[in-house]
């Protein structure tokens, strides 16, 4: 048997990592500034979280959702407190695309309605209601998923306005759009889409599994905009690598029994995983330490005057290169170490660690000078 062929691959295979660092099983040493989609949230093996692991699998590593799990409610008092919604509940799963799914079941169940608002160059995951919401044509087109969805230009004032109505049943949106090259939402946005959510009586959805759990300063990108979704859905830094996902609900959505399921979602080592993730955020301040190193990324890339549309908040960051420079990206990786990400056509993103610290960043803008 073979793996099936639908990732491109870069000839690179990592075999050890520490930090901010990788380390390849011919002995090379990258500086890693993407963490894997935004995964990697403090730091690729952290002891504490490496430890919290060992210690779980020396005791129970799995049983099913139908016994008392005390990890899930510790994980949730955690969260609440740490995202400063302490009066919400926590449904866990194990992915991004999975807690999209469950979000829009529950706008469906709480307000009878199928019709979603969405909007362009957003990416949702790969289930079908994820994938459906998802403007990408060649990913959706098998999808219905059993919602009518529109796609609207993000920031459109006026285009929101005159699609928000009574039969909608939730907005879905990124908190900072991601695959689609970094785009940000405008706060007076994020405040008409809670406003006309409210007057039609549907739930706001905050994607905020790439934005949040500390990446761009505050715990959600969201928060900056100071308003309170329905619901917002997290995942990638969640766990630093361990598979796990959630949806936060809003205290006014009342659950019962059977109205969601997951087999393995919060299952005792994805909980000891993504409690070790928030402890580290915690004492390692690492909100405040994203906000201070995304600063320092985003002023020197504005020195250049090279790159377009610097744009981003704390530690995701995305600019754009003309036409001249589109290699930029393998040229940092193959010749001086350096893992980024890319959105098409041209667009490198900037995902690390919140740990990164101010030589690591420094070592970065130094290297692309020499790449340039």
């Amino acid at each position: 048997m073979k793996l099936f062929d639908v990732y491109p691959l870069f000839p690179i295979e990592p075999v050890k990592a520490q930090g901010s660092w990788l380390w390849t099983d011919d002995g090379k040493k990258y500086l890693d500034l993407y963490g894997g989609h935004a995964v990697i949230s403090i730091g690729h093996n952290h002891p504490h979280w490496v430890a919290a692991l060992k210690n779980q699998l020396d005791r129970i590593s799995f049983y099913s959702n139908s016994v008392k799990n005390s990890l899930q409610e510790k994980l949730a008092e955690k969260l609440g407190a740490v995202s400063g919604y302490p009066d919400y509940s926590l449904f866990l799963c194990n992915s991004g695309a999975e807690a999209n799914e469950n979000a829009l079941k529950l706008a469906s169940f709480v307000t009878g309605k199928k019709k979603i608002i969405a909007f362009k160059k957003a990416f949702h995951g790969r289930t079908s209601g994820a994938v459906a919401s998802t403007d990408n044509p060649k990913i959706v087109a098998p999808f219905n998923a059993g919602h009518d969805i529109v796609f609207l230009p993000l920031n459109d004032e006026a285009s929101f306005i005159s699609a928000i109505n009574q039969d909608v049943a939730a907005i879905i949106i990124e908190g900072i759009q991601g695959v689609g090259g970094i785009q940000m939402v405008t706060d007076s946005f994020f405040q008409l889409l809670s406003k006309k959510c409210k007057e039609a009586g549907a739930l706001l959805i905050l994607d905020e599994v790439q934005s949040g759990y500390g990446r761009t300063g505050k715990f959600f990108a969201h928060q900056f905009s100071g308003i309170r979704p329905d619901l917002i859905t997290i995942a990638k830094g969640m766990g630093n690598g361990f598979p796990v996902g959630g949806v936060l609900i809003a205290p006014e959505i009342k659950p019962w029994s059977g109205m969601l399921g997951t087999t393995f979602g919060g299952n005792y080592l994805a909980c000891a995983a993504a409690l070790a993730v928030l402890e580290v955020i915690e004492t390692e301040n690492l909100m405040a330490n994203a906000h201070t190193i995304g600063h320092l990324l985003s002023d020197g890339l504005k020195k250049f005057s090279l790159f377009k549309n610097v744009r981003g908040q704390g530690l995701m960051i995305g600019f754009d290169l003309p036409e001249t420079h589109i290699n930029l990206r393998n040229d940092l990786l193959f010749q001086h170490h350096i893992f980024t990400g890319e959105a098409k056509p041209n667009v490198v993103r900037l995902l690390p660690s919140l740990a990164l610290s101010k030589e690591e960043a420094l070592l970065f803008l130094h290297s692309l000078t020499q790449a340039l």
